[in-house]
C-alpha cells in the first residue's frame, strides 16, 4: 500500500484508531473518507479537518453499508483503499446466563460488518489498478482476554479471513492488509484510554504508518507491542502469554 495518494474509506472512524489513523493519512495527502454512524461526530471532524469527506453508515445494517457504499464510490469513483475499521468490545460473563444478546451484537459488528463491507466494495476494487483492503483483527485474535470471549473470536475470525481472501485475491489487483492493534489508548471500553497498559494512540498510529511506508508488501501490520501477543504460541510460552495478558487486567476490571 502506498503512504499517500490513494483515496481511503474507513467506516467506524469517528473516534479511537479509525479516526486517529484517518486524520494522519489525510495529512499525508489522501483523499480520506469516514464513515460512522453519528452526524454530529462527522461534522465535528470535517469542522476540525476540512477536506475529509464523511458519510453515515451503520456496520451492524446491511442496508446502511449498501446505501453508503453507493454514496461513497458516487462522490469518489477513484476509491482504492477500504479500511474495515468499525469494532465493538464488550466484556461478557459466560458462567451467567445474560451474555447471548452481546455476543450475537459482537459478531454482527466485528464479522458480518466487515464480510458486508468487503461484498459490497469488493467489485469496483478490482477494477482499481492498485487497490488495498484494510482488515482489523486484534493481537487478542492470537492470546484470549478472559472478559471478552466474542471479541477473542471475532478477532480470530478476521485473521483467518484476511489470510483466506488473500490467497483468492492473489491474481488481482487487490492486495490483502491485516491491521493488529495491541491495547491502545482508545474509549473502546469505558476508562481504557487512561490504562496505563494500552500503547498511546498517536505512538500506536505513528508506528504504523511507519510500517506501512517502509514495508509497502506487508500482510500483516505488527507494532512491536504486539508481537508478545502474536507469536507467543510460535515460541513456545502461549501459557505465560495469557496469563501475564490477564494478570495485567487491561480492561481495568
Amino acid at each position: 500500500m502506498r503512504i499517500t495518494d490513494n483515496t481511503i474509506f474507513i467506516p467506524g472512524a469517528t473516534s479511537g484508531i479509525g479516526r486517529a489513523l484517518a486524520i494522519a493519512l489525510h495529512e499525508r495527502g489522501n483523499t480520506v473518507v469516514v464513515g460512522g454512524r453519528r452526524r454530529a461526530l462527522l461534522d465535528e471532524i470535517t469542522a476540525e479537518h476540512p477536506g475529509i469527506d464523511t458519510v453515515e453508515i451503520d456496520t451492524a445494517d446491511a442496508a446502511s453499508i449498501e446505501r453508503a457504499a453507493a454514496e461513497v464510490l458516487g462522490r469518489h469513483p477513484e476509491l482504492d483503499v477500504l479500511v474495515t475499521m468499525a469494532g465493538i468490545m464488550r466484556a461478557e460473563d459466560w458462567a451467567g446466563s445474560d451474555f447471548l444478546a452481546t455476543a450475537e451484537q459482537t459478531v454482527q459488528t466485528n464479522v458480518l460488518g466487515p464480510i458486508r463491507l468487503l461484498a459490497a466494495f469488493l467489485p469496483h476494487l478490482q477494477t482499481r489498478p492498485d487497490a488495498t483492503v484494510m482488515t482489523v483483527s486484534s493481537g487478542l485474535a492470537f492470546a484470549p482476554l478472559a472478559g471478552t470471549p466474542t471479541y477473542n473470536a471475532t478477532k480470530a475470525a478476521m485473521h483467518m479471513l484476511s489470510e483466506s481472501i488473500r490467497l483468492q485475491l492473489a491474481a488481482t489487483s487487490v492486495r490483502v492488509m491485516e491491521l493488529v492493534p495491541p491495547a491502545v489508548q482508545t474509549d473502546i471500553v469505558p476508562g481504557h484510554a487512561e490504562s496505563s497498559v494500552a500503547m498511546p494512540l498517536q505512538e500506536y498510529v505513528s508506528e504504523v504508518l511507519e510500517i506501512i511506508e517502509t514495508q509497502p508488501d506487508a500482510t500483516e501490520i505488527q507494532v512491536e507491542r504486539v508481537k508478545f501477543l502474536r507469536y507467543g504460541e510460535a515460541r513456545g510460552d502461549y501459557a505465560e502469554v495469557v496469563s501475564a495478558l490477564n494478570d495485567s487486567d487491561p480492561l481495568g476490571q
